[in-house]
């Protein structure tokens, strides 16, 4: 299955330490790569492979940057282009995928990644996430049936999503450049927020309603983790201080609307060999 998993919340209410962890204390990322390549080692079956690939890029002021490749020419300008694949939907066009060994070498990825990414101090925040950060794992299951002596693929996509807190700009003092990304993320996380209503809408409804993925870049690449074929997690991440009622209690109403969306998760398989493995259960 596609699998999506993003934090959600206020400047400085701990999604990117949920999500990536701060020292010792490892967060979701980290310790779901640990758990991945643990359950993989522990495959007896020879007619199993499985290989793991990954990639990591961050969209700062509506554009798409490379983690993983920060001196990529395509970073700096307009940044890389997301493009659409009709089968597989949006995707980024000349985003490094890395074809990861072990643990050890995701964790030394993942800390070369989080370094390149854009942060900065504002008065709630010391380290506050500039931009949305999205790390995805394709994760490839390869079965070679001993009778026939055809490989048949299952792949799943991973989506690990860090995104930037929503702020207004007189909590955080922001000015300049720093209001300026302060404002493109809220825009973004705007654009997130009607995807969402318009996905809940369409849940509790029989009529065809229009979800307006295009009008961010970061909507339009999860895409699929939001309304298609994915399982999807929220993280709704919220201040214990009294002077953040009104962004706690917008982050509560985002994650109420974001349970009542219906997403259809299917197997990612060959079709030709979904209907021939059925149809040889029939005969059996």
């Amino acid at each position: 299955y596609n699998v999506s998993l993003f934090a959600y919340g206020q400047t400085g209410s701990g999604k990117s330490y949920s999500m990536v962890g701060y020292g010792a204390d490892k967060g979701i990322i980290p310790l779901a790569c640990e758990e991945l390549f643990r359950r993989t080692e522990q495959n007896q079956d020879p007619d199993v492979t499985f290989k793991v690939e990954a990639s990591m890029m961050e969209i700062y002021n509506e554009r798409v940057r490379d983690l993983f490749n920060p001196k990529n020419k395509h970073n700096e300008g307009g940044g890389l282009k997301v493009r659409e694949n009709p089968k597989t939907g949006p995707y980024v066009e000349d985003l490094a995928l890395l074809a990861v060994r072990d643990y050890a070498h995701i964790e030394q990825l993942m800390e070369e990644g989080t370094q390149a990414r854009t942060v900065a101090s504002t008065n709630m925040n010391a380290t506050s996430s500039r931009a949305h950060t999205i790390f995805q794992i394709v994760f490839s299951q390869t079965r070679v049936n001993t009778q026939t002596m055809k490989a048949t693929d299952k792949v799943s996509k991973i989506n690990l999503v860090d995104l930037a807190g929503s702020e207004r700009a007189n909590s955080t003092g922001a000015a300049g450049a720093r209001l300026k990304e302060g404002a493109a993320i809220n825009k973004s996380l705007s654009a997130l927020g009607n995807c969402i209503s318009a996905l809940a809408d369409q849940a509790g409804s029989k009529k065809k309603i229009f979800i307006p993925y295009r009008d961010s870049s970061l909507t339009w690449l999860l895409k699929e983790s939001l309304g298609g074929n994915a399982k999807t997690i929220m993280i709704a991440a919220l201040s214990p201080a009294d002077i953040n009622w009104d962004e706690t209690m917008s982050t509560l109403r985002y994650a109420d609307r974001a349970k009542q969306i219906q997403n259809v998760a299917v197997v990612n398989e060959d079709p030709n060999e979904k209907l021939i493995r059925e149809l040889r259960e029939e005969t059996e």
